[in-house]
Order: structure tokens, then sequence, then C-alpha cells
């Protein structure tokens, strides 16, 4: 009995020693764990502190906080500015460029897209102008010698016939210039590029820059004109380019514009036949030319190049449909007019 009371008293004490440490602090150290209440340690329990500072308080029955213990579940607002602040201080600075050149280039892109219809058009119309400039000034081409320089040929020492090298300087609607190394560039024609295709433009052959081979025809020293071709030999015997322009008129017996009127039926030797047709040698003071069209034999053989149906050297019998005194040009027929009267027959009666 005696033994059952001294428990029971043992566990009163217990118990009454626990409740009053209810509000105890924890209190943490390098080389301790202490609770205290107002007043009173434990360095009973646990012996002194063996670092000789003073204990931390983590909790006190002074706090009149709810959460005992317990982490703040409120972040505070000015870490996580400090936080920005501290990842954008630690960027690269290459990086920290790129990125307010960025941002600049978007303002100005957006700026743009605002910009008024007037000043848009402005700016449009200025960069347009300045493409212009800078193609022009791309077309430019370089010369083995200058303009101006003194050691290049003059005219009186060139001879009609000769082939010389070249270089295309520019290109326009009737011919390109050719440099040769002369006083003066030469005008290649576009009649005296290609015999095979008919030349519209010089740059369906040419380009500003292109080396060539060419041929002088003739040369005006008082006028400061050089000629030339880049027509094959047998082309240019053929149609005698090198020597038709030495014809004298006044000494020559060939007919002159004036005295051929519409309608009028000539004879002619076909010269050359290009794609549209033929330049037919009259007599005349220029050729004529006729349209494949007007040719018999069109139509005979459906897509037939104009080739096949026409002839250098043939002999062709053709009327006049046309004279133009002021371009100097002949148009011509191989198909009888329908206006003309029709061959007169005499009846006989016996």
């Amino acid at each position: 009995f005696i033994l059952r009371h001294d428990a029971c008293a043992f566990q009163s004490a217990a118990s009454t020693i626990l409740n009053q440490r209810r509000y105890a602090a924890l209190i943490v150290s390098s080389t301790s764990i202490r609770s205290a209440t107002d007043g009173d340690t434990i360095d009973s329990m646990f012996g002194p502190r063996l670092d000789g500072e003073d204990d931390e308080v983590l909790y006190s029955d002074e706090d009149d906080s709810d959460d005992w213990g317990a982490p703040s579940l409120v972040t505070p607002a000015e870490p996580k500015k400090e936080k920005a602040m501290s990842r954008w201080g630690s960027l690269n600075p290459k990086i920290k460029a790129r990125i307010v050149k960025e941002a600049q280039e978007r303002a100005i892109r957006n700026k743009k897209r605002r910009e008024p219809a007037e000043e848009k058009k402005r700016r449009l119309y200025s960069q347009y102008r300045e493409m212009q400039k800078k193609s022009k000034f791309d077309k430019y081409v370089t010369r083995e010698k200058p303009t101006h320089d003194k050691t290049r040929t003059k005219l009186a020492d060139l001879n009609p016939g000769e082939t010389v090298p070249g270089r295309v300087i520019s290109l326009t609607s009737f011919g390109a210039y050719v440099d040769i190394g002369s006083e003066v560039d030469g005008l290649l024609h576009v009649s005296q590029i290609s015999r095979d295709e008919f030349v519209d433009h010089p740059r369906k052959f040419l380009a500003p820059g292109d080396d060539v081979e060419v041929r002088i025809v003739r040369m005006d020293p008082g006028a400061k004109k050089l000629q030339l071709t880049m027509l094959p030999e047998e082309v240019l015997n053929e149609e005698n380019v090198l020597n038709k322009h030495m014809i004298d008129e006044d000494e020559d017996d060939r007919i002159q514009l004036d005295e051929i009127e519409v309608d009028d039926e000539l004879w002619g030797e076909i010269r050359r036949v290009t794609d549209y047709g033929a330049y037919i040698e009259l007599g005349a003071v220029v050729r004529g030319f006729m349209h494949f069209m007007d040719h018999p034999l069109f139509g005979e053989v459906k897509g037939a190049h104009p080739k096949e149906f026409m002839r250098v050297g043939d002999r062709v019998r053709v009327w006049v449909l046309d004279v133009d005194s002021t371009q100097q040009r002949i148009k011509l027929t191989a198909n009888r007019p329908s206006g003309l009267p029709g061959p007169r027959r005499e009846v006989k009666w016996i």
C-alpha cells in the first residue's frame, strides 16, 4: 500500500511540473536544447552552455501571436522586389544591351505603324529614290582608260572593217555603246547584233560590262561618231554593210522615195530574213520590208518559220503598201492588191 501511495504521489508531482512548463520556450544552440519560463532556466538539467553565449529565445509567453512557432504563410512584397532587381543586376551586360536594343527597335516599329499616311508616303518615296540611285550607280562600268586619257586612239586612225575588242558601257532601246579604247564610244545598233533572232532590245543579248568583239563599220572624226557591228563576215559581205555607206547617191541610179507610190509593182531580191519578215533589195535608196503574213505561201504550213518559205537570194514580185519618207521606210506585200484593175481582155467577133 505504501509503494502504491508513493507511485501516485510521484505521478501527481510530475503532472504538476509539466503543467507549469506548458508554455516553456525551446532554446536551440550549437551544443544544447533548452526550455524556460519567466525567470527560470533548466541549466540544472542539461548543465551550463559550453560556448558561453546567451540563449536564443524562439518563443515567449509575451508573444500574442496565435500561430505558435509556425512559419508565416504571407511572403512580404519587399523581398520579391529585391529578388527581381537582383536578377536584372546579375545579367551579363551584353545581354542587357541586347534586351534594351530589341525593346527600342520594337518601339520604333510600333511608332512607324502609327505614323500618318503622308509621312509614310514621303518616307517610302525617299527610300525609292535612294534605291534608284544605288541601282544606277551599280550599272556604271569601270573603263580600262579614263575618257579624258590622251593615249586613247583617234577616230582618224581607225579603219573600216577592222575587228577590235570592246566592253559594253551602257544599253539603250536602239542599241549599245561600246568602249573600244577610242576617243568616243561606238554605237552598236540593234540591227547589227544578230541575224538569227529579232532583237527588240539589246538586253536580250548584252549587259553592261560584257566583253565583246566588234567590227568597225564607219567613223566620222568631225562629228565624233563611230558605228560598230557584231554580224559575222559572211552576213556583212552578203548585205554589203561595210560599203553601202560609201555609195554616192548623186552618181548612183537608185530610185528615190518620192518616185515610189502606193500599189506600184516592183521586183526585188530577198537580202535578209527575220522572225517577222524579210528585207528586200528594190534598187531604191532604202530596202523594203515585207511581213511574213504578206507572203503568198503564209499559212500553207501551220507554225512555219518565215525562213521556210522566204530564202535569201530569192527574186520576188512585190507591191508597195506604204511609203514613209520621214522614217525612210517602204512596206511591201507579195499579194496583189484587190483594188488594182485586172488584165484587159479583148474579144474579137468573127
